[in-house]
């Protein structure tokens, strides 16, 4: 959906306008070409969204929701969210028959399960969108948006959600989205755990760590992390990307739903802690993986 197909035009609002939500937004403005009103706890931050794309702010997400025909959401957790959807001002009491609520947040499955209940006895639809890619995907409009709910909505939404994604698909009914948002964390969790290792490893035994990196990296050790993080976690640079709070948050839910499930998941429990140790070296802010800076830390004690 282009910016020339007018007749695809839709009302939208975008509720949450952080690192993600504020280009997720922008792409549904100037690549889809929909008439967006945006909401921000920040209203600060909704009137610079506004200065540098167009649209509307709203105060609240109720007044953003008003008339929308989909309304996404890209927020913290599982509260904020309930917040923004069923709280004092929040969106669901705006939202008109036949919508579709869009979240983006990567939150519980129990919350997107309750969310979509409680939309659908207003008439309204609901889908679990967690998104994967990060701030360079969000920017790009290359994000992967792993989906839960019934397949129409689904089908409606897709080509809106197409504006910021280079894949989204549908997992299964409401919460498949955020259980496959799990899957991920739990992939990304060990591989940079295992990176980190292999790299600490190597400047022990004194290789030449690109040397290395550019011998491995075509084989069956090549991933995403390898060929995005290596170099700058050789230089030990953690000052972007995804932050180690974030990915707790994350792999908290993991851990609390393979618990609910039985599910048993050694490494992450065991990476998550190691992710407790780099916050408590400052490192809340700094991009997952600098897991390696734990690893180089310890021998300097």
């Amino acid at each position: 959906m282009f910016a020339e197909d007018f007749h695809d035009m839709a009302k939208i609002a975008f509720i949450g306008l952080g690192v993600m939500g504020y280009p997720m937004a922008g792409h549904l403005k100037t690549k889809g070409g929909h008439e967006v009103t945006v909401y921000n706890r920040t209203f600060e931050k909704a009137e610079k969204w506004v200065a540098e794309f167009g649209g509307t702010a709203a105060k609240t997400p109720r007044e953003a929701a008003d008339g929308a025909e989909f309304v996404f959401c890209c927020v913290g957790n599982d509260n904020d969210l309930r917040e923004v959807t069923i709280g004092e001002d929040g969106a669901f009491h705006s939202m008109k028959s036949g919508s579709i609520f869009i979240d983006n947040t990567t939150a519980s499955a129990e919350v997107a399960r309750e969310l979509h209940a409680q939309a659908a006895e207003k008439g309204c639809g609901f889908i679990d969108a967690p998104v994967s890619g990060g701030q360079a995907g969000a920017e790009n409009g290359m994000l992967t948006v792993m989906c839960g709910g019934e397949e129409a909505v689904f089908e409606k939404a897709k080509p809106v959600i197409g504006n910021f994604a280079k894949f989204a698909g549908l997992m299964g009914p409401s919460g498949a989205g955020q259980l496959t948002k799990m899957v991920n964390q739990i992939c990304i969790a060990g591989l940079v755990q295992g990176l980190s290792e292999a790299i600490h490893f190597a400047k022990k035994a004194d290789l030449d760590v690109p040397t290395v990196i550019s011998a491995i990296r075509g084989g069956a050790a090549q991933s995403w992390q390898m060929e995005n993080r290596w170099e700058t976690m050789k230089d030990g640079k953690f000052d972007f990307g995804f932050a180690v709070d974030w990915m707790r948050k994350d792999l908290g839910i993991c851990l609390k739903t393979a618990n609910e499930t039985g599910a048993r998941l050694p490494v992450t429990a065991l990476v998550d802690q190691f992710y407790a140790e780099v916050q408590a070296m400052g490192g809340q802010r700094w991009d997952t993986s600098s897991l390696i800076a734990r690893l180089e830390n310890a021998e300097k004690k």
